[in-house]
């Protein structure tokens, strides 16, 4: 094509949209101009349109309200937030906040108080094209009818011993369960809150909110219906504030998202105060009651805290106990170390004599945690402090996940972290 061609071309594209007059009127209207407005329009109309899909294929709240009312209406489930959700419509979802469509969570409003509600669908596209139905199926089938009260706890309590390992405590857990699943306080389980209470346990997360509901830095669950359950809102649900979509990520460059997010953080002592907390849950989950437990995502998105600066976990399925970790790598064929992760990063090394994956994780929650701290936790920090912190981190960084050292050597490098921190901050308004 000729360049006459060409630019003919552009000003068809360009300028026909306008009018012979207001062509006629701006004459020195030079063509790169309305090209950059054009793409300006095509790149805004792009974005709407991202943000559209993204959010009509995460939010997928009223699927789930709806398929969890129905069940509760045909008495399959029950729970002690149904009637608020489905009869007296005081639980209400508002704010979408799902990063995935089988996981959905969103913040809400119960008994005027802000909250976080969530529940699991699954995708049926495959089968039917569009059609995101729960896992009523085979998530309400147990227990069945005509099980007794004592055959239940027994079936609790092999299902906790599979997934939190053999623990002496474990009855005490078993005794939580069924008090919390005894809806109306009559001191029996219905089959309804039975199969209710079932379901959930199935779900990771609230397993370990049950087995550290006791613990400071996790959030406190408020009720359930079916397998739809309720906590307290975390006020801040990451570490940094700016979140760029996935879609824009490419976009904005890795510094310029770090940099904002330095300048939107809380103060150096209020990030000392988080820090803290953040370390006393890497104790809490060591050596928790039910058992140890394993950090396997350390995503800032994961780690919150409230309006006090108190360390709260958003979210805690990237938890998983130590048993289960140990049972997912046992006898797993591999061929290199990236085949035995269990999660984003609980990662043990690969024999490769016998091609199968040794059942230890390398890396410990407590390293994993300073090497966030590294960028969280140092800039902005006094001078008399910095030196001494960036030591400690360095060591903590290296620790190592092998069982001689996960006693003396862990406890020794959390607790000089946490010293030099409470000395600065102590004694002023931030402690």
């Amino acid at each position: 094509m000729s360049p006459r061609a060409l630019r003919r071309l552009v000003h068809l594209v360009l300028l026909c949209p306008l009018s012979k007059g207001l062509q006629t009127r701006l004459p020195a209207v030079k063509v790169k101009y309305l090209l950059l407005a054009w793409l300006g329009v095509l790149i805004g109309g792009w974005l709407v349109y991202m943000q559209y899909s993204s959010y009509s294929e995460l939010c997928r709240g009223h699927v789930c309200q709806m398929v969890i009312c129905d069940h509760y209406r045909r008495g399959i489930i029950s729970g002690s937030s149904c009637k608020a959700l489905c009869d007296h419509k005081s639980l209400t979802l508002h704010r979408c906040m799902s990063t995935s469509a089988i996981h959905q969570v969103y913040g809400g409003l119960w008994k005027e108080k802000l909250v976080v509600i969530k529940c699991g669908i699954e995708d049926r596209a495959k089968s039917d094209g569009n059609s995101f139905l729960p896992q009523d199926t085979r998530l309400f089938n147990k227990p069945t009818r005509g099980t007794s009260i004592d055959e239940f706890k027994e079936m609790l309590l092999g299902y906790l011993k599979t997934n939190l390992g053999e623990q002496s405590s474990l009855g005490s857990l078993v005794d939580q369960i069924i008090k919390l699943s005894d809806v109306n306080h009559d001191g029996k389980v219905s089959l309804a809150e039975a199969k209710s209470i079932w379901a959930l346990i199935q779900i990771n997360e609230f397993l370990l909110m049950m087995a550290l509901q006791e613990k400071e830095h996790t959030p406190k669950l408020l009720g359930f219906c079916g397998d739809l359950y309720v906590t307290e809102r975390v006020s801040h649900s990451s570490l940094y504030r700016l979140e760029v979509p996935h879609y824009l990520q490419a976009l904005v460059p890795g510094a310029l998202r770090t940099a904002l997010n330095h300048w939107l953080a809380p103060s150096w002592p209020r990030r000392a105060r988080i820090t803290i907390g953040l370390l006393e849950f890497v104790e809490e989950v060591f050596h928790g009651s039910y058992g140890s437990f394993l950090i396997c995502d350390t995503s800032p998105r994961h780690v919150g805290y409230n309006n006090k600066f108190d360390c709260k976990m958003a979210n805690l399925r990237s938890v998983a106990s130590d048993a289960a970790v140990r049972a997912y790598l046992k006898g797993r064929r591999c061929e290199t170390n990236a085949d035995c992760t269990y999660g984003r990063d609980c990662t043990a090394t690969c024999d490769r004599l016998v091609k199968q994956c040794n059942t230890e994780v390398v890396q410990p929650n407590l390293a994993k945690v300073c090497i966030l701290l590294q960028d969280f936790l140092l800039f902005g920090a006094p001078a008399d402090l910095r030196e001494d912190l960036e030591k400690q981190l360095r060591t903590c960084v290296t620790l190592s996940g092998l069982a001689s050292q996960m006693e003396v050597h862990h406890s020794l490098v959390l607790n000089n972290l946490k010293t030099i921190l409470w000395k600065k901050i102590s004694n002023t308004q931030y402690s």
